[in-house]
């Protein structure tokens, strides 16, 4: 199997593990509060991660002060983006949230040539302004499918964008599961620190069952998507995020009865479409500066 299948399979293993993650925080949230929840599962996740950086030798902070910083940034905004994201599943479709998502690898683009002056040409920003129309079909503002956790679910894409530049700015040196780690264990101690303010419920068997699920599966896709990152091409690669897309349809529809409006779905096409577009262009970008600096043979 080559890198870029491997690579292929884990990025879809890691969006399937996140979704059905999402679809347990759903039900979940339907039983206890949003912190507790959080906190719960993070004490769960946080000992995994633990004790595998552990048995990997990375149980370490990293040794530049920059680093520190941007971990810390990047755990602020893991922290708001899990408020925002899961505050908008509790009051929506978990597909129509899983569309509104779905625009990140254009908001990352775009940021990303904002901040790191990274080369955005016009066929690229126009896919780019093509997807926020898509994005627009989906949440339609001033309509009567508008709601203000529509807005959460935007803002979350803004948390999980800025989390993503912090950790492009990481230096190389820094081991992807000491960044999890470190995150996962902020993300931890924030949002049970918020919990002691709010009404703790009663755990049952059935919310038990249902939090380990989800602390089985948030594992999963933290560990698949730091194994992503470190085989294949990123351009071939990254276009299988939309699985998430896929599979929010289908647990929305069997687990919950819910299935999107056709101008979501429209919309929902638009994004990816446009999504895969970009990235597919990144790559071919890739593949013409490589060939630009391999010396020619005599």
């Amino acid at each position: 199997m080559s890198d870029n299948m491997r690579g292929a399979l884990l990025m879809m293993t890691c969006m399937v593990a996140f979704t059905i993650n999402d679809t347990f925080m759903k039900i979940i949230l339907g039983e206890i509060g949003l912190f507790q929840a959080l906190f719960l599962r993070g004490i769960v996740t946080t000992a995994a991660l633990v004790a595998l950086a552990a048995a990997m030798g990375v149980l370490v902070l990293p040794p530049r002060p920059r680093d520190r910083w941007l971990i810390l940034v990047r755990t602020f905004a893991e922290v708001s983006a899990a408020w925002l994201f899961m505050t908008a599943l509790v009051h929506m479709p978990i597909a129509n949230v899983s569309a509104i998502l779905q625009v990140l690898p254009l908001s990352v683009t775009l940021v990303s040539a904002l901040v790191f002056r990274d080369p955005l040409g016009w066929r690229r920003l126009s896919a780019i302004a093509i997807g926020f129309f898509g994005v627009l079909l989906i949440v339609r503002p001033g309509t009567e499918g508008f709601t203000v956790y529509s807005v959460y679910a935007l803002a979350s894409v803004a948390c999980v964008t800025l989390r993503d530049i912090a950790a492009r700015g990481l230096s190389r040196e820094v081991p992807s599961i000491t960044v999890a780690m470190l995150t996962a264990l902020g993300v931890t101690l924030s949002v049970g620190a918020f919990s002691a303010f709010e009404t703790w419920e009663a755990v049952d068997g059935a919310t038990a069952l249902h939090l380990a699920g989800a602390s089985l599966f948030v594992v999963a896709g933290y560990l698949s998507s730091v194994m992503t990152m470190r085989v294949g091409e990123i351009g071939v690669i990254a276009p299988f995020r939309y699985t998430s897309l896929v599979a929010a349809l289908i647990l929305g529809l069997v687990v919950f009865g819910d299935w999107p409006a056709p101008l979501t779905l429209l919309g929902a096409a638009i994004v990816v479409g446009m999504g895969i577009f970009t990235l597919l262009r990144e790559h071919h970008l890739g593949r013409v500066r490589r060939r630009a600096v391999t010396p020619r043979p005599l």
